[in-house]
């Protein structure tokens, strides 16, 4: 059975889709990009503080669903120049210090609102 997540300290989806969808045992997470729970986007921050903002922003959902950043399984990180890579995996990787999950990351012709950075994972609820 599927169940439609939603919580209040991440943005709210702005379009057709939900911010995540969970069954017993797993959750999909809809990607995240520099949005303030409030739908500001700081899209003249840098790539560093973006990539917290949508981290933040994923955890929140995953908080949501049931899920810790220990049950992340796969994370994919959508960039708008692959040559903000590494300013995204310092940010990153202070996230998911232990065990970090598996991960792609890809430049993408553009992305939602112009934002440098959006994130999105698959979790095991515990």
């Amino acid at each position: 059975m599927k169940e439609v997540v939603h919580t209040d300290a991440a943005p709210d989806a702005v379009g057709a889709y939900s911010q995540a969808t969970r069954t017993d045992e797993l959750v999909f997470t809809a990607g995240q990009i520099a949005l303030t729970p409030d739908g500001e986007l700081l899209a003249d921050a840098s790539v560093s503080e973006q990539t917290e903002r949508a981290l933040d922003n994923l955890l929140a959902v995953l908080s949501a669903a049931g899920a810790a950043p220990s049950g992340v399984v796969k994370t994919t990180v959508y960039l708008a120049d692959i040559d903000d890579f590494e300013e995204m995996n310092e940010a990153y990787a202070d996230y998911f210090t232990e065990s970090p999950p598996a991960r792609s990351a890809v430049e993408v012709g553009a992305l939602p609102k112009g934002a440098a950075v959006e994130i999105d994972a698959v979790a095991i609820i515990e």
